[in-house]
């Protein structure tokens, strides 16, 4: 299999934003049939998109662009249904060869745009939308354009928030913009696993990928809680662990992007963490092994995911620009405005919490 194309991270394509989706037609409202008869004969109709001499109406050119390039009716059933699918496989396999001859392009961390716009998504999608049936508030507090840090709680076992973050921000920001996660050091142990998340546009969460991922514009989420966050016990459901030392802040600070509070409610239940076997968790080198009511005891079937109602709601930005150079070595700057974000999203997961009418829906 050849290699693929590897575009320097500076380069103009990778600051691009999400593919363009196609714009969704919209088909006309049928005209009734006419048919022979005795009486008088009945007025000739104009077809979509034809005018009538001396009539008022609007131009071709118009009616073309109401009904779309197929006409009224026409995207549901009928030749141009076929048209559609003869596009969608031509389309998929196009794509297949792609893969096959190594046609495709990655950035300097992995990141392969069309695999995840075209597969990743695809597949993360339903799961968003129809099991968790995500909910997004505030998304319009994400910037348009240039580099924004999201920080948000992390929490459920396993970490599923984090994908459904992702599935959040592209699908339901209207400049399509792409999530690259910072992820621990464990996923880029595991097989699999490891190629999936670079492939996906996650990255090592240092400081120094997260700000060159700043400083070309993209957006980028951190979970500060990190292990103690998803692997805390029910008891303790939505009670926000320590942020670390403030080094998202820092990072944030350097390239001088806004900080994006993001609180998660849903997530906490997925999973209800009873008990942790923390000898079987030492020898696998995993930080927790988590005990659930259905975890071990019903085997693989313990290991889907009870179907919560979730919420992630956005934040107003908390901008950083206006800071000096030096401020990203001011420890107390750091400490107050990490305690700032941590107390925001606390709060806001408070009053999601207050707002919802059950965990299930």
């Amino acid at each position: 299999m050849a290699d693929a194309k590897v575009i320097p991270f500076d380069d103009d394509r990778s600051r691009s934003g999400g593919a363009s989706r196609p714009a969704r037609r919209r088909t006309g409202a049928g005209g009734g049939s006419g048919g022979r008869g005795d009486g008088p004969a009945a007025p000739v109709s104009a077809l979509p998109g034809a005018q009538v001499p001396g009539a008022a109406g609007p131009p071709p050119e118009a009616e073309g662009a109401a009904y779309g390039p197929e006409g009224p009716g026409q995207e549901a059933s009928g030749p141009a249904s076929d048209g559609g699918w003869e596009r969608r496989i031509a389309g998929g396999l196009a794509f297949l060869r792609r893969r096959v001859t190594g046609e495709y392009e990655v950035d300097e961390f992995g990141y392969d745009k069309e695999l995840t716009e075209q597969v990743l998504m695809s597949a993360l999608r339903p799961l968003a939308e129809k099991y968790f049936r995500v909910e997004v508030k505030g998304v319009e507090n994400i910037p348009s354009e240039g580099g924004a840090l999201i920080v948000a709680n992390h929490s459920g076992t396993l970490p599923l928030d984090g994908l459904m973050l992702q599935v959040a921000v592209h699908d339901n920001h209207p400049a399509d913009r792409h999530l690259r996660l910072l992820a621990a050091d464990l996923v880029f142990q595991l097989p699999v696993v490891n190629e999936l998340a670079r492939k996906a546009g996650h990255t090592l969460a240092c400081a120094e990928d997260a700000q060159r991922l700043l400083e070309t514009g993209e957006i980028v989420g951190v979970m500060p809680e990190g292990f103690k966050g998803i692997g805390k016990p029910f008891g303790e459901r939505y009670k926000l662990q320590r942020f670390g030392r403030g080094g998202f802040v820092s990072t944030a600070l350097r390239a001088g992007a806004p900080i994006v509070p993001c609180s998660i409610v849903g997530a906490e239940e997925i999973y209800p963490m009873i008990g942790n076997a923390k000898t079987l968790a030492r020898l696998l080198g995993f930080p927790y092994f988590p005990i659930t009511p259905t975890f071990p005891w019903l085997g693989p079937l313990g290991a889907v995911p009870l179907p919560t109602k979730w919420t992630i709601q956005f934040g107003e930005p908390i901008p950083t620009d206006g800071y000096p150079p030096e401020a990203a070595e001011d420890p107390m700057l750091m400490f107050n405005l990490t305690d700032q974000v941590r107390e925001q999203i606390q709060h806001t997961l408070y009053k999601l919490l207050v707002q919802r009418r059950s965990v299930f829906f």
